[in-house]
């Protein structure tokens, strides 16, 4: 068990002593227990090593002083096995220090236990995990990399955790994509092209589709656009003259927000403005793409045309759509290969076609959904707009494929959670789906959106190249690969590695430096926030990167093989680890935290609270290295002692990143 949970229990007994039998029940024995839940890590050591502050809030509870309140719990607490006296600090604070027999003995223990002293869940869950389900007619970009990463660590952590993880990559594979690709290859495709590098000409084909139609609602929408510029520039002005004539403080303050307000929507009218001009203007100064674009005026049309004889079973559309599926297919697994991601299942959109007539009836049937306008709607009180599962023109939407791939689930797996790892912008769209879900009776499934934010540039807006659309996936990939190669193996670093790093060494090292880069550096922020991308930072071996924590873990081998001996061997020797240096002591407290950084993890479905664990455990090997000689302690019981922390701390490391998806190397 974990030093944190062994502690919340024993706050838990405590605190439910405070309120004597004979008393009138002011509070319940769960309320009281639910307390234990504020015992936590101190983020100052001179505090101790956990602290508890659930004095003061129990002190307004009860009636009684937080000073008061503590003595009481301190009286009542039994953590002798595990800590010195517990101190009372301030007002009621109550510190806990571990005794360092305690920290010596666990330590070891660690050692010696492959699972590293993490237990397997008492309570495993059958836990789905929807994640990548990029679309496949196109190449994967770095939009992607969020989900599949996350995604991945999640898989990995909660399996390691002991439940029952099942991934499945609901692949875009027969959507509007494929329409307009169909649609590109039927009218400009190159058939010697397509036999020689049909991803690329697939790819030419969608970007060439994609650009017409963008030309051709740029000119539509033009006049609206510039309507809503002219109506926020007189909402802004209209506001700025409340604000000059405003009579009194509060009536200006009123105005002052309203102008502030109108800013950001002119800003954003502008800005919409602005590229609708320039997408316009670029298709005009290119005259032979002109052409192309005029005689294809109704392309949005026809391409959806083309989508819905797919979906109808059109023999030639099928026949193109099974011609050009394994291409892409096989272009998206060279990515997964390279990131080292594996799903139980890619169950596309395809894959439920058949279901959706059945779900749209079974809707109707429950009195769930109605026509309005044409089209089949579930009508939900929460929101101003309903969910669609059925266009009028009879073709069925992402919210119709969601509904049946819930309900196959369900049937399939009987899963007690749900995860979709999907970015922030569908927040809306799956609020709406585990209503529906509630209101078909699918209840005994913990549905999460797991939401992240946004890649962004240098320029604080989504990452994009240079012509405006989005990096590539594997491209960004290979520019790690080769940055790790200057960062980690400059001829400079490799002259001091002996024996020489050899040029296959070189590359490997380089490939799982680069990978890992790109994926830490995503994991590293909170998946709800937006991050910058930048490469330089990534790789470097300084600072909150994987190459620190990677160069870390060859340092533990560097000292290990200098000793002639290796992990295993250290853990076979049964004799405990000794804590003479504090350096040594808070390393022993922060390699016996791992557990509780997965902890959190499985809470909040973020991992970014492994990559912060990690980072900070590498940086107190540092210390540990800096003041406690290893191989030169002098005394033969301190150096094995020593060896034992080192190799410790390397297995930490290893399996840390191993949850994240991310490799290691014996020498860099």
């Amino acid at each position: 068990m974990q030093i944190l949970d062994q502690l919340r229990q024993k706050f838990a007994a405590a605190l439910i002593q405070l309120v004597p039998a004979t008393e009138p029940k002011s509070v319940d024995a769960d309320q009281l227990r639910s307390f234990s839940l504020l015992v936590r890590p101190t983020t100052d050591a001179r505090h101790g090593d956990y602290q508890a502050n659930c004095a003061m809030p129990l002190g307004k509870l009860l009636g009684q002083s937080p000073r008061t309140i503590a003595e009481q719990l301190v009286q009542r607490l039994d953590v002798s096995d595990l800590c010195l006296p517990p101190e009372i600090a301030g007002p009621g604070f109550i510190n806990l220090k571990l005794k360092d027999e305690y920290l010596s003995q666990s330590t070891t223990e660690l050692l010696s236990d492959p699972r590293l002293g993490i237990p397997i869940t008492a309570t495993p869950r059958s836990i789905i995990i929807d994640y990548s389900s990029p679309n496949v007619a196109k190449p994967m970009h770095v939009g992607h990399i969020r989900s599949t990463v996350i995604g991945d660590a999640l898989a990995k952590i909660m399996r390691f955790l002991g439940h029952r993880v099942i991934t499945d990559n609901h692949l875009g594979d027969w959507g509007t994509q494929f329409g307009m690709v169909i649609y590109g290859f039927k009218h400009f495709g190159d058939e010697a092209a397509f036999e020689a590098a049909p991803v690329a000409e697939l790819s030419r084909l969608y970007r060439l589709v994609n650009r017409i139609i963008d030309y051709h609602n740029a000119i539509g929408a033009t006049e609206k656009t510039q309507k809503l510029v002219d109506d926020c520039n007189a909402v802004l002005a209209h506001a700025k003259a409340a604000s000059e004539s405003a009579q009194d403080a509060k009536a200006k303050q009123v105005a002052d927000k309203a102008i502030a307000s109108a800013e950001k929507k002119c800003e954003s009218a502008l800005e919409q403005a602005q590229k609708m001009a320039e997408t316009i203007a670029a298709v005009r100064n290119d005259k032979e793409f002109l052409v192309v674009a005029s005689q294809h005026s109704r392309i949005a049309i026809a391409v959806l045309e083309e989508t819905a004889k797919l979906h109808e079973g059109s023999a030639e559309n099928m026949a193109l759509w099974h011609r050009f599926l394994p291409y892409c297919k096989d272009e998206i697994k060279r990515v997964y290969d390279r990131l080292n991601v594996r799903f139980d299942y890619t169950l596309g959109e395809s894959f439920y076609h058949p279901m959706l007539g059945d779900v749209v009836s079974k809707l109707r049937q429950d009195g769930l959904a109605s026509d309005s306008e044409g089209a089949v709607c579930v009508f939900l009180p929460e929101f101003d707009a309903p969910m669609i599962v059925q266009k009028r023109d009879g073709a069925f939407l992402y919210a119709t494929t969601d509904i049946a791939t819930l309900i196959y689930r369900r049937d399939e797996f009987r899963p007690d959670e749900i995860l979709y790892v999907v970015d922030t912008r569908q927040s809306e769209h799956f609020d709406k789906l585990f209503v529906v879900a509630q209101m078909l009776g699918l209840t005994s499934t913990r549905l999460v959106h797991v939401n992240f934010g946004t890649v962004l540039g240098n320029d604080a807006r989504p990452f994009k190249t240079r012509s405006g659309s989005s990096v590539g996936l594997e491209a960004l990939l290979d520019d790690a690969v080769a940055r790790a190669l200057d960062v980690v193996c400059d001829p400079e670093r490799s002259s001091r590695i002996d024996p020489p790093l050899t040029d296959e060494e070189k590359q490997n090292i380089a490939n799982i430096v680069g990978h890992g880069a790109i994926k830490y550096a995503d994991l590293l922020h909170h998946r709800t926030s937006d991050y910058r991308f930048d490469l330089e930072k990534m790789v470097s071996l300084d600072g909150n990167t994987s190459a620190y924590i990677q160069y870390a873990f060859a340092r533990v081998q560097g000292i290990l093989a200098k000793g002639n001996t290796d992990e295993n061997a250290i853990a076979a020797d049964t004799r405990q680890i000794m804590i003479t240096h504090p350096a040594e002591r808070f390393l022993a407290l922060q390699l016996l935290r791992f557990g509780e950084s997965l902890d959190q993890v499985r809470v909040d479905y973020a991992p970014n609270f492994l990559v912060d664990y990690l980072y900070e455990t590498a940086k107190a090997y540092a210390v540990f290295n800096d003041n406690c000689p290893v191989l030169k302690a002098g005394d033969d019981l301190l150096v094995k002692s020593r060896l034992a922390i080192v190799a410790a701390t390397g297995r930490v490391l290893r399996q840390g990143l191993e949850l994240l998806g991310i490799g290691v190397v014996p020498r860099m």
